[in-house]
């Protein structure tokens, strides 16, 4: 990669609540070399930002690319090929809002972030989840209700792209579905311990797993060096996965006070998505989301603001989170703009950047632009410590966009 010197650019680095006027930054190799406030002597190419921001790359820890329409029982019955392919434009477009780096929560798999670093797709770096693991009649079972299932009909979940999770029950089949996933290359396992809105059978505040059976999967996932993320909306579902060692909560809608003082006691982070309630809504009728689970929408939908203000005043960090699906994509940005009536500018930048990459474990690698991070760098029209407008929409201010030291979008001089 060829060595790029960024220019007289205001520097919004999180940890800092001002932009940092004239500064320059030296990339090289993919890492950002130099950061200073004077000039930085080298050969490299030059961009003249002209006092333009200059920012680390987004991370949304809480995405779904093989996600392609709301109606997930339907898609899980697509070709493999057709659902791949309709996920290439959906990754590419996050990477144009400034989204480097997500977490897919369910659905890509190892083969995508091969694809993603041979430069056969262009989007986001990905962690990977492989298949959301559920018991039977949970969030990821997507079958319809039947007079019976029987031991010669196997979840289609396990052979379809299209689907983003998989069915196991018990202590020993918990275990070698994490296995499982971890040898197909997942970098984290994702469970659901709680009822779902965009599932066909199981309430909102049914629980998920047995205790044994969580514990059983975060054994697993600590054996490798990785850890466990749980889709949990009650107090009842959160307390118990928390209590069993889960690093994030997903959602959480439905936190009351004493859970999320439970998680700040564990350590345990919150990755609110509170956009695509907004989108099931709004929209989920009409691109074909199930009538059972419209009537769910409203239960966590409008308790969304208040989570955030519970885990703020408990002191649980919150990541950034969209979780949209199909058409919806495209709202991806429009969870600052929520989030932006309970926290400030500078709390949302923190949950897209550093707290992100707290969770990813990568914190001398992502999140802020200092010596030995990876080049993720947006350049953006605006300051968004005093508003977060200009990271709305589909990137239309944010003229160039970097990943690991290659500008994969770059509008800079045009008018």
């Amino acid at each position: 990669m060829d060595a790029l010197l960024f220019t007289n650019a205001s520097l919004l680095d999180p940890l800092h609540g001002e932009l940092l006027e004239g500064h320059h930054v030296l990339i090289e190799q993919g890492l950002v070399k130099e950061v200073s406030d004077r000039p930085i002597k080298s050969s490299a190419t030059t961009i003249d930002l002209k006092g333009k921001t200059l920012m680390p790359g987004l991370i949304d820890l809480h995405a779904h690319v093989m996600a392609i329409g709301l109606n997930l029982p339907l898609q899980s019955r697509m070709p493999n090929v057709l659902v791949t392919l309709k996920a290439v434009p959906i990754m590419r477009a996050m990477l144009r809002r400034g989204f480097t780096t997500v977490r897919d929560a369910g659905g890509a798999g190892h083969a995508m972030k091969l694809a993603m670093e041979a430069g056969l797709v262009e989007g986001p770096r990905l962690f990977v989840s492989g298949r959301a693991i559920s018991q039977t009649g949970g969030h990821g079972d997507g079958r319809i209700r039947s007079d019976f299932i029987t031991s010669e009909s196997p979840c289609q979940c396990c052979v379809r792209a299209g689907a983003l999770a998989r069915v196991a029950d018990g202590v020993d089949e918990v275990r070698r579905a994490v296995r499982e996933e971890l040898q197909m290359g997942a970098d984290q396992i994702k469970i659901m311990a709680s009822g779902g809105v965009a599932s066909p059978t199981d309430p909102v505040g049914a629980l998920g797993y047995s205790e044994d059976e969580i514990r059983a999967i975060v054994a697993e996932a600590h054996s490798r060096q990785t850890y466990v993320l749980a889709h949990a909306y009650t107090p009842a579902a959160i307390q118990r996965v928390v209590r069993c060692g889960i690093r994030t909560i997903e959602h959480g809608n439905l936190v009351d006070a004493e859970t999320a003082r439970l998680m700040a006691k564990h350590g345990t982070y919150a990755v609110p998505t509170l956009v695509t309630y907004d989108a099931l809504s709004s929209e989920g009728e009409k691109y074909g989301l199930p009538p059972d689970s419209i009537a769910k929408i409203a239960e966590v939908h409008k308790a969304g603001l208040q989570s955030l203000e519970i885990f703020k005043q408990a002191g649980v960090k919150m990541g950034f989170g969209s979780d949209l699906l199909g058409e919806s994509h495209r709202l991806q940005s429009n969870e600052f703009k929520i989030r932006s009536e309970v926290l400030s500018p500078a709390e949302i930048i923190s949950s897209a950047t550093t707290v992100g990459a707290e969770v990813l474990r990568m914190t001398d690698r992502l999140g802020r632009l200092v010596p030995g991070a990876y080049a993720d760098a947006l350049v953006v029209n605006g300051n968004p410590l005093r508003s977060l407008d200009c990271l709305l929409g589909q990137g239309e201010n944010i003229p160039l966009v970097m990943k690991q030291g290659h500008i994969h979008f770059n509008e800079l001089g045009r008018s």
